[in-house]
């Protein structure tokens, strides 16, 4: 294993992926000479040239579309975007149509197409560039959605989502493109399942289920609770959105009775809501307590830190939470 970072291991993946398979391509704003906002797609444009790291004009309508249609003859488009707010811009192209064509031909049509690029807030970005849209987009069928917290499971999952014949939404958090966690060298290959979750830190008390940036904020959590009240939380990283490993999460419970869903979109509506809907639904005989849900507060994000920071589900509200939950 080696230590490297975040972006450094999402580059790999698909410098590997457009290796392995010719029908790999990655479009987008800024993708190519630039190697994109955030520097993800660096070094590509000279390897592969401007037929398969495309540089597209600012009209995610029109390239989703282009997308969609590369896709459906065979192809395997790669979607960056800046932003995911951007995403919204091409609504009906991903909702009305990337999402359902499968199903609209009936099975005859695969479309094998990722959408990646960075969401939430930490950077003072303002309400139109710090939204996490995980919740909205595990709502829609047709939809995977992959948010992974660590290099290793970013760089496994990304491989799976571009061999995936589904159309599936890469979720990159911007607070985690610089740090650092294990990998394996960056000439093993190796793949993750999309749709499996895994224990981060196990724990007796109490289950934080989780993903994305929310992980690191939630393993902190759990030191300064075990440290400070004698509190074990087990923590859960869900790893994907859609499909949701519900089974992961009530093995858990099972061991701790106290289940808390984290995630920083808003907790209305959320991801959060549903995780505790089906273990009301599945196993309500395993909590020991009313199981709760964490997000985002109800407004637009701040750019002023201070107020960012007191809306966002962090370390200090997980830890204030659990301490409730516990009495």
């Amino acid at each position: 294993m080696r230590k490297t970072t975040y972006i450094q291991v999402i580059n790999e993946a698909l410098g590997e992926e457009m290796r392995r398979d010719e029908n790999v391509f990655v479009m987008g704003e800024d993708v190519g000479r630039y190697g994109g906002l955030f520097r993800v797609t660096r070094n590509l444009f000279d390897e592969f040239g401007p037929k398969r790291v495309i540089d597209t004009p600012i009209s995610e309508q029109g390239f989703f579309g282009m997308a969609l249609g590369a896709a459906s003859v065979g192809m395997r488009p790669i979607l960056e975007l800046m932003y995911m707010d951007f995403s919204l811009v091409a609504a009906d192209q991903i909702f009305n149509q990337i999402a359902k064509y499968h199903y609209m031909t009936g099975g005859l049509v695969n479309i094998p197409l990722v959408i990646r690029g960075q969401q939430g807030a930490g950077k003072r970005y303002g309400s139109q560039h710090s939204q996490s849209v995980d919740s909205l987009y595990a709502h829609f069928p047709g939809i995977k959605v992959v948010a992974p917290a660590t290099p290793y499971d970013a760089k496994g999952l990304l491989k799976s989502a571009i061999r995936d014949d589904n159309p599936v939404v890469f979720l990159e958090h911007k607070m985690l493109y610089f740090t650092r966690g294990e990998a394996p060298p960056a000439d093993e290959e190796y793949t993750i399942p999309i749709g499996k979750a895994d224990v981060k830190r196990e724990g007796s008390d109490l289950t934080i289920a989780t993903f994305s940036y929310c992980v690191l904020q939630a393993l902190e959590a759990a030191e300064e609770l075990s440290e400070k009240h004698g509190i074990e939380v087990e923590v859960v990283d869900l790893r994907s959105v859609e499909p949701l490993d519900i089974d992961t999460v009530l093995a858990s419970v099972a061991k701790t009775g106290h289940l808390l869903a984290v995630h920083e979109s808003y907790a209305n509506s959320g991801i959060g809501a549903e995780i505790v809907a089906q273990a009301y639904e599945i196993a309500p005989h395993l909590l020991k307590s009313p199981a709760r849900r964490l997000g985002m507060a109800p407004v637009s994000i701040p750019v002023s830190k201070p107020l960012e920071e007191e809306i966002l589900p962090w370390k200090g509200q997980m830890v204030a939470t659990v301490l409730e939950m516990m009495g």
